[in-house]
């Protein structure tokens, strides 16, 4: 398994000089304590527990995996000492209001948290980071009551929270649940039913955890209109806000999975549990959607960190590993063979990992600057145009990158040849655990309707305009940059033909709605690739002016510069073949009839 090493430079690069996160977080209310010594001290000691702590249990903890005895999960040896450490450190409070006990620091600081915990050891971190949807939820929508009795001591990172969705019946369509939730005369509610996927549900590392679990009243319309969300503990609070009486609910059992083995993914069996309805009846699914949209953007960091983590590890043996002569000549004449990183398609691998992680960096952090100006601006206007971009970008950066982290880690695995298939090595484990990625949260698929049907066509296209005007807007401002001119001609062109698509579409679809479905995952992977672009434009230029100016790191910056290059060459062509699919109609996949696909 590669040791984990922070790539700090580039975490700088993207913050500071990329987004320029001094001026964003001077701009936001609680932002001017994030000041740039405050940031780089928390990033240093964070990358320092992660690639010390963290990292050495990431293939002991697939290994081992989790046991259940008893309704109770032990987690794999030195998970616990961890989450303690985690604890100690301050983690989980960093962004939580100060009036809940937290630090009060910007949200889009813990994304890069989140980042080097994920990446390092990612069956870890969805401990602590399901517990910030969870609160994120309670914080929106819960009473008083509700907020003082569980959000103090999930703020400290003592108890840790999920989300309770999905039945085995159901899958993705909640309107299907069955879970029961019966009125109890002092006002709390039974809750009765079993869910299953829930990751987190059951462990030994905190000392209560805190579900919140969709359910249905006795009077609830059929349909999503009728689903209600319950937050219903593992052990009920005592009167000093201490774990009492234990709840009706346990772990019936473990899946067994392909890959995460150190988190417990587990089927919770609801018995009658007590539960506290969270706002008003049958809103349920509105209100999970402020934990659903907060998993999205920490799933799609595990796009990143599997490009990452495996980028690391094939780089590393691409360097050692001698294994031919390259085309042109012997390169280490001395030894009996080259190492493999001269021979050119090792390098497209390893550029498309470099790529991927880098692009997805860029991506991730700006999604989280608008959630900054969402969560914190106290201008209306700011806030919805933030809020309405970050809708737009979400499905982008949850689908598309964990598709790219699942390529990536394929591509490290590869670069390994036969010894990328042994475990020892850690490589397929990469692969394992990213395969998930592009799963839970919503499928692929699912972000795709998401995207194309609600976001782009429900609003008329104004979503896509909001984002294409930005990107317009750059390169009108760059038209006469000669040094970015292999940039800016495809990346305006593409951003032209991103509407021309949509509009097609949008017609077809006018004629029969099949033609949402049959283009919304061309459309997706398109728009990822074209939000991409432009941020690996943005990069460019940045490298680009550092270059000119002089500086004492110009082999950082002409790699990024080289790295963007390789992304405009070699990459991005591959939106001309979503296109192509995405406006060839519906008829391909719906005309042939059911029995035709009998082998």
């Amino acid at each position: 398994m590669p040791q984990y090493k922070a790539p700090l430079r580039d975490i700088k690069f993207v913050m500071s000089e990329l987004l320029d996160s001094e001026t964003h977080y001077s701009k936001i209310p609680g932002g001017e304590e994030a000041t740039p010594d405050m940031v780089d001290a928390i990033i240093q000691e964070g990358a320092k527990f992660c690639e010390q702590v963290l990292s050495p249990l990431n293939q002991t903890g697939d290994q081992e995996g989790c046991t259940l005895k008893d309704g109770e999960v032990i987690t794999p040896k030195g998970f616990k000492e961890a989450y303690r450490q985690y604890i100690e450190g301050g983690w989980p409070s960093m962004t939580a209001a100060e009036e809940l006990g937290g630090q009060g620091l910007p949200n889009s600081l813990s994304m890069v948290m989140s980042e080097m915990v994920g990446t390092s050891n990612w069956s870890f971190g969805m401990y602590p980071g399901l517990s910030h949807g969870c609160m994120h939820t309670l914080e929106a929508h819960g009473s008083e009551e509700q907020k003082n009795m569980f959000l103090p001591k999930m703020v400290t990172g003592e108890w840790t929270g999920t989300m309770c969705l999905t039945e085995s019946h159901c899958g993705s369509d909640l309107g299907t649940l069955r879970t029961k939730a019966e009125p109890n005369s002092d006002g709390t509610y039974s809750i009765t039913g079993t869910k299953i996927f829930i990751s987190a549900g059951e462990h030994d590392m905190a000392d209560n955890i805190i579900h919140l679990v969709l359910a249905r009243l006795p009077d609830a319309p059929k349909g999503t209109k009728g689903i209600s969300v319950f937050v219903v503990p593992k052990y009920m609070p005592d009167d000093n806000g201490n774990p009492g009486e234990r709840n009706a609910l346990e772990c019936g059992a473990l899946e067994h999975k392909m890959g995460i083995h150190g988190n417990a993914t587990c089927v919770m069996n609801f018995d009658g549990a007590k539960g506290f309805l969270i706002g008003e009846p049958h809103k349920g699914l509105g209100y999970m959607f402020t934990m659903m949209n907060i998993a999205r953007i920490g799933t799609a960091i595990q796009g990143l960190g599997a490009a990452e983590l495996g980028f690391q590890g094939s780089l590393e043996y691409a360097k050692e590993r001698q294994s031919m002569r390259a085309l042109s000549g012997p390169k280490n004449p001395e030894g009996a063979a080259d190492p493999i990183i001269v021979h050119p398609d090792v390098r497209r691998m390893l550029l498309t990992q470099k790529a991927v992680a880098e692009g997805a960096r860029a991506l991730i952090y700006y999604a989280a600057q608008q959630a900054d100006i969402v969560n914190r601006s106290n201008d209306e206007a700011e806030r919805k145009e933030a809020d309405e971009l970050l809708s737009f970008l979400t499905p982008i950066a949850k689908a598309y990158l964990t598709e790219m982290g699942v390529e990536s880690a394929n591509l490290g695995m590869q670069v390994f040849g036969g010894h990328g298939y042994i475990s020892e090595w850690g490589m397929e484990q990469i692969v394992r655990d990213a395969r998930i990625g592009t799963i839970y949260e919503g499928t692929t698929g699912i972000q795709a309707l998401d995207l194309l049907g609600r976001k782009v066509l429900m609003t008329q296209g104004e979503s896509l305009k909001r984002f294409t005007k930005k990107v317009h807007l750059f390169c009108k401002e760059q038209a006469d940059n000669e040094q970015l001119k292999d940039f800016i001609e495809p990346l305006a062109a593409m951003n032209k033909e991103w509407g021309d698509v949509t509009m097609k579409i949008g017609a077809a679809a006018m004629k029969d709605r099949e033609e949402v479905g049959a283009a919304s995952y061309d459309y997706l992977m398109y728009s990822g690739y074209a939000v991409s672009a432009y941020l690996w434009a943005r990069s460019a230029d940045v490298a680009q002016r550092k270059l000119a100016e002089g500086t004492s790191e110009e082999s950082f910056y002409t790699a990024k510069l080289q790295t963007a290059q390789f992304f405009f060459k070699r990459l991005l062509p591959r939106a001309k073949a979503h296109v192509e699919a995405m406006t060839s109609g519906a008829d391909n996949l719906m005309d042939m009839p059911e029995d035709h696909f009998a082998f």
